[in-house]
Formats: C-alpha cells, sequence, structure tokens
C-alpha cells in the first residue's frame, strides 16, 4: 500500500451515519464535508466521506473536518478540533454502515461481530437451558414426592413419566418448526408471518393432543406388552391417563415458547416455567398426601398436580407475555387456516417431530437392551445417562439460540451474519462439551457415588461414564448442528441422518459389542459412541454444504414479505 493510497468517495445522508466517544473509524481515514453533488438534490443533509488508506504498520488514521457535521455531538467536537486518531481495527467514532463488510462490521456498541454473536447467542442459551431443565424438573417433582409413598408408587410414577414424554416428543418436535418460520419472519420484520406462524403453531398443537392422545389412552396394554412389574402396570397407566388432560396446554405452552424464544422475550417463559415447578411441588403435597380437604390420591393425584400446574404455566406464560403476542394472537387471521401454507408448514414440522423419536428412541432402546445384564448394570446405565443429559442441556441452549440467530439472519437476507452465527455456535458447544468430557473423564467414580453408594453399580457406572465423556463432543457437535439446520428451515437431511447415525450404525453396533462379545453393557454404550459421532458428521457435513451455497427464507406463504 502505497503513503497517499486511493481515495473513494461516499455519498450519504446524515442519518446513515453513526457515532460513540471520540473513537476513530476502523479500517479507514477520511474527511467530511456538507458539499454534495448538484445531482443529488438538496432536501436531505448529505456529507461526504472522502476514504483515503493510510499504510501504518497494521493500524490507520481517520482525519474527520467540516464546518457542520450532523452525526452527533462527539463528530461535531472531533470535526472542529480536526483531530487525527490511530485505533485499532474495532474501535470507531463515526461508523458508515456499509463500509465495513457484513461479515466484519463492528457492533452498536463497538465490539467485534464474534464477540457480539457470543454475547447474543449466550444471551438467549442460558434462559433456554432454564426453560428445558425447568420442563424435566416436573416430572422429577412428582417422583420426589410420590417416592415418600412407596417404591411401587415411585416406579409406576416413574414409569408413566417416560411413557408420556415417548409419545408426545413427536408433537414437541413438530412444534419446533416455529423455530424457523418465525425466527425468519422476525428477521424479515414480516409481522403477519409471524401472526400466521403462531396461530398454525396453536392450531397444529390441538390435532397433535388428538393424536398423542390416541397414543396415550392405550397404555394399560402397552405396558404390560413391554414386559413391565404387573404391580405397577395400573399405577402407570392411571397416571398417563390422567396426564392426558394436560398434553394441549403442555402443547400450546411449547408453541408459545418458541415463538417468543424467536422474538427474543424470554424473561417471561423463565418466570412462568419456576412459578410453575413451586405450583407442581405445592400440589403434590395436597393431592397426593390429602391436605387442604382433599383425599389422598396418591399416584393419581401426582398426576393431578401436574395437569393443573401446566393449565397454570400455559395461561401464566400467555398473560406474561400478552403485550408481546397481542399484536399476533389479538385476532384470529382468516389465512391461518389457508390448506397450501398448512401443508407446507407441515413439511418443515413433520421431519423435526421424527428427529425427535429417532433420538428418543435410540436412547431408549439401548435402556431397554441393559436390563437384560440385570439390576445392576441398568442402575449404573441410569446413573451415567442422567449425568450426560444433565451436561446435554447445554447444547439444547446453544442449539435452540443457534436455530434463532441463524433464522434472524436468513430472514433479513444477510448469508455471512448466518455463517457467523452458526461458527460461533459450534465453538460454543465444543468448549461446552469438551469441559464436561474432561469431568467425565478425570473423577467418574465420584460422580457415581453422587446418585448411589451401591459398590457394584458405582464400579459399572465407573466403566460407563467415561464412555459418556468420549461422546460427549459429537453429541455437542449433533446438537449444534441440528439447530442450525433447523434455523435455515433443513429438516428432511438431518431427519435422514439420524435414522442412518443411530439406528443403521448406532443400535447395530450396540448390538454386536454387547451381546456378541465380552465387552457386555460398556458395548451397548460403545454403540452411543458410534451413532452420535456418525449423526454429528453426517449433519456437519450438510451444514458446510448448505452454507456454501445461498440461504433463502423458507417459503410458506406466497404473500410473504420479501427481504428489502
Amino acid at each position: 500500500m502505497s503513503g497517499t493510497g486511493t481515495v473513494s468517495t461516499y455519498w450519504l445522508a446524515t442519518s446513515d451515519i453513526t457515532c460513540s466517544n471520540s473513537r476513530a473509524l476502523a479500517r479507514a481515514g477520511g474527511s467530511w464535508s456538507r458539499n454534495p453533488p448538484a445531482t443529488m438534490g438538496t432536501k436531505r443533509s448529505v456529507v461526504t466521506a472522502a476514504v483515503r488508506k493510510r499504510g501504518m504498520r497494521g493500524s490507520e488514521r481517520l482525519e474527520v473536518s467540516g464546518e457542520e457535521v450532523r452525526a452527533g455531538k462527539v463528530c461535531q467536537r472531533d470535526a472542529r478540533r480536526r483531530r487525527s486518531a490511530r485505533v485499532a481495527r474495532t474501535h470507531r467514532a463515526c461508523e458508515i454502515p456499509w463500509m465495513a463488510t457484513a461479515a466484519n462490521r463492528p457492533s452498536a456498541d463497538g465490539t467485534s461481530p464474534l464477540r457480539a454473536e457470543f454475547r447474543a447467542l449466550v444471551s438467549l442459551a442460558l434462559p433456554v437451558v432454564v426453560v428445558q431443565v425447568g420442563l424435566m424438573g416436573m416430572g422429577v417433582i412428582d417422583s420426589i414426592m410420590v417416592g415418600h409413598l412407596s417404591a411401587r408408587a415411585l416406579a409406576a410414577v416413574a414409569l408413566g413419566n417416560i411413557y408420556f414424554f415417548n409419545v408426545i416428543v413427536f408433537a414437541m418436535g413438530a412444534l419446533f418448526a416455529l423455530d424457523p418460520i418465525v425466527a425468519q419472519a422476525v428477521g424479515a420484520h414480516d409481522e403477519a408471518a409471524i401472526a400466521r406462524g403462531i396461530q398454525r403453531g396453536l392450531v397444529l398443537s390441538v390435532a397433535l393432543t388428538v393424536l398423542s392422545a390416541a397414543l396415550m389412552w392405550p397404555a394399560r396394554p402397552v405396558i404390560a406388552l413391554a414386559r413391565q412389574p404387573a404391580e405397577i402396570v395400573p399405577d402407570a397407566a392411571l397416571y398417563v391417563r390422567v396426564s392426558i388432560l394436560g398434553a394441549l396446554p403442555f402443547l400450546a405452552f411449547v408453541v408459545l415458547r418458541q415463538s417468543l424464544q424467536a422474538m427474543g422475550r424470554l424473561a417471561p417463559i423463565v418466570i412462568t416455567i419456576l412459578g410453575a415447578n413451586a405450583l407442581n411441588a405445592g400440589l403434590n403435597w395436597v393431592f397426593i398426601y390429602g391436605h387442604l380437604g382433599s383425599p389422598p390420591l396418591g399416584v393419581e393425584g401426582s398426576a393431578v398436580a401436574t395437569v393443573l400446574s401446566r393449565w397454570v404455566m400455559f395461561a401464566g406464560l400467555l398473560v406474561l407475555a400478552w403485550p408481546a403476542l397481542r399484536p399476533y394472537l389479538g385476532a384470529l387471521r382468516a389465512d391461518t387456516l389457508a390448506w397450501t401454507p398448512l401443508v407446507r408448514m407441515l413439511s418443515i414440522a413433520v421431519p423435526i417431530g421424527f428427529q425427535q423419536v429417532l433420538e428418543v428412541g435410540a436412547f431408549g432402546s439401548i435402556g431397554l437392551l441393559m436390563g437384560w445384564f440385570g439390576t445392576a448394570q441398568v442402575a449404573a446405565h441410569q446413573v451415567a445417562i442422567q449425568l450426560a443429559s444433565l451436561t446435554f442441556m447445554g447444547p439444547v441452549g446453544i442449539s435452540t439460540a443457534a436455530a434463532v440467530r441463524v433464522g434472524h439472519a436468513i430472514g433479513a437476507g444477510d448469508g455471512d451474519r448466518a455463517r457467523r452465527a452458526a461458527r460461533v455456535a459450534f465453538v460454543c458447544g465444543v468448549a461446552f462439551m469438551s469441559l464436561t468430557a474432561l469431568m467425565f473423564l478425570s473423577i467418574p467414580g465420584p460422580l457415581a457415588r453422587l446418585f448411589t453408594d451401591d459398590p457394584t453399580v458405582v464400579a459399572i457406572a465407573s466403566l460407563l461414564i467415561p464412555m459418556a465423556g468420549v461422546f460427549q463432543v459429537f453429541d455437542g457437535i449433533q446438537a449444534v448442528a441440528a439447530g442450525v439446520l433447523r434455523g435455515i428451515g433443513d429438516t428432511r437431511a438431518p431427519m435422514a441422518a439420524m435414522l442412518a447415525g443411530y439406528w443403521l450404525i448406532g443400535l447395530p453396533v450396540s448390538l454386536y459389542l454387547g451381546f456378541r462379545t465380552a465387552a457386555g453393557p460398556t458395548g451397548l454404550w460403545w454403540g452411543f459412541v458410534a451413532g452420535l459421532s456418525s449423526v454429528a458428521f453426517f449433519l456437519s457435513l450438510r451444514v458446510a454444504a448448505l452454507f456454501r451455497g445461498e440461504l433463502t427464507r423458507l417459503h410458506v406463504d406466497d404473500d410473504q414479505t420479501a427481504v428489502a
């Protein structure tokens, strides 16, 4: 670069310039005046930015001058003083938005784009983790409080919860289609599409409730067919049937949660889920043991408490978030039930539902296979899988945040920002799971003893927990990749990847190593490693392939707003 450099002149309205403190514009030098060419007209105040590149050993100089600059007091002061400032690349005083590239432009507070993206991602991911743990917490509270009745009651509630969530997981996954639909509409500032997405989500939740209820009603013969202990089958089936009454508010809550996450309104969700868990504990105390005039209902009372808590959870979120939701739910749109857009939405939703079924089913199958080895092996498996599930909440939060951030960027037509969001999400997911992997590999014994003192169970769990450490990073990669692809709106390829990875690779490896070799229980877990690493590989390839091309917004409605 020469000492004088080349000069590029830009003509832009004063409103296109922003200022902050007495920083100098990174990566440019320039002078400002109010002398637009005659062809520009005089209706708006226009300033000229003459940018001269200067070679200064990695730094550059900005000279600001002019009788009047309307970009802010700081810029006016700099103009009067005619000062020069030597600055780092990410510092600024007067930022011309389109002068920096979309991928490298400093954010509004002067931070680098990657740092700003990291902050945005974490601010979304942390509340999502809290909410996810809260949703799991209802079942945990039920188990803890009913456990004081008897071991049989505890087993019945645990089995009932497993059945309920294994059925409803498809519906939950299908409603995750709101991640790309609403997030991309938010990015495009398409208010009508946001309203249609939320309203169609609620309609879909009703239809999915009917489907889920039909699968939950025959719980007793299905549980008996699975060869569960005969003494717990009646209570477990009763728990499931009562829980059907809470399916609709649960799924409607998921609709509002996904929509509010896409809009960046997370506080009402966190407040609601914490309140619902507290209420659930109180209602369990009332209905299980028969307090405050209620008869003691035992296992049935636990289900009643959870159903009531889910209705309050949905209603509470609707009330708390109504200021944000009112523009979209205040009036039913005539096009909400339009057939073609609903079919397009289902084409996005159904594959996500099957993704959840494939993943949950694969992990559940390994749990059932572990039962063939004995009680101690099942208990050890439960200890290890609980630890892995707990640490998995981190990637779940990052995955959801990635779906929202990528969706926003694609809706805004900013492919560079979408790619940057994906990169940051992958780094965060791998970093978090690397730390948890190190913990699992380093102290498996102490971790196992947090759950039980049984020496046999601890010994077996101490073999399985390090294997959880082996697949932690793969688990994080596949979760984040699935979130990125969901934000793009690509749902069929991930479904195929999970079918291949979990069921065509992982499960056969588990069966072979578990029952055809001396590996035993650890052989089953090597199937986890094979399956998760395969899915992570397939999904990462898919992300890379899509990011090499053009990223476009999902086509749901023919009249949706195009990005300017």
